[in-house]
């Protein structure tokens, strides 16, 4: 019987730093974990009453409640994540100053976040709800919606596209790191594309529309990477 393939000893010595590092910040991380959670219970209440009051709601449409539970449930569960925020932040706090290039790379991640959920705030989710509304109410039903499901849809559609509007940097840092060449990745376009929509599906909401509306942007935003590459001297004669 062959013997099970040694592990480098390189990443012995990565994991066994993790570990020790995971042990030392334990503490931390439970009372991080929990001082989020504890404030993200009456954080969740204001968010809820906020978004039921931000004009996303379309007309002749309710917002229902299907369990008694329901809304502390709702509660409890953006206090967890902002206690899972709470304590991956303590576990970093000790990691070595970043770089030029990856503080730029933050700046622009934050920049593009933000430019996704102007996009989804403004634009997408507003245009959905209505046309959603819209068209239940002209088959003749009645719009009630569940308050989760009303919440999920509008946190599902900004995460969508806070993610998804990352698209140009993560095509830049690749082609200019090196870890994919031009010519591969222009080969592999309508590859990439097939993925975005995939991606596109999984984190919007189980629509058509909203996947279109989500995937179409950043498909378009990984073209002018693509453009903006081949600008800056990435083109080495091939044409976008």
């Amino acid at each position: 019987m062959d013997e099970p393939p040694l592990i480098d000893p390189e990443i012995r010595i990565l994991l066994e730093k993790i570990k020790v590092h995971l042990r030392s910040r334990m503490k931390l991380i439970v009372v991080l974990f929990l001082l989020g959670l504890s404030l993200g219970i009456p954080i969740a209440h204001r968010i809820v009453d906020w978004l039921l009051n931000a004009g996303l709601l379309p007309d002749d449409v309710n917002i229902i409640v299907l369990t008694p539970v329901e809304f502390i449930m709702l509660q409890v569960k953006v206090g967890a994540w902002l206690g899972d925020g709470a304590w991956q932040s303590g576990l970093a706090s000790k990691t070595p100053k970043p770089g030029r290039m990856i503080i730029l790379a933050i700046i622009s991640a934050t920049i593009l976040a933000i430019g996704g959920l102007l996009y989804s705030w403004y634009l997408l989710t507003p245009m959905l709800l209505e046309y959603l509304a819209t068209d239940a109410q002209a088959a003749g039903l009645s719009t009630e919606w569940r308050l989760t499901s009303f919440i999920g849809f509008i946190v599902s559609l900004c995460l969508a596209c806070a993610i998804g509007f990352q698209a140009p940097l993560i095509t830049l840092l690749s082609l200019q790191s090196g870890a994919i060449d031009r010519v591969t990745l222009l080969a592999h376009r309508r590859h990439i594309w097939f993925t975005t929509f995939v991606l596109g599906a999984a984190f919007s909401p189980p629509d058509p529309l909203s996947l279109f509306l989500v995937a179409i942007p950043i498909i378009l935003l990984f073209e002018a990477a693509i453009i903006w590459d081949g600008v800056m001297g990435g083109n080495k004669g091939v044409d976008a």
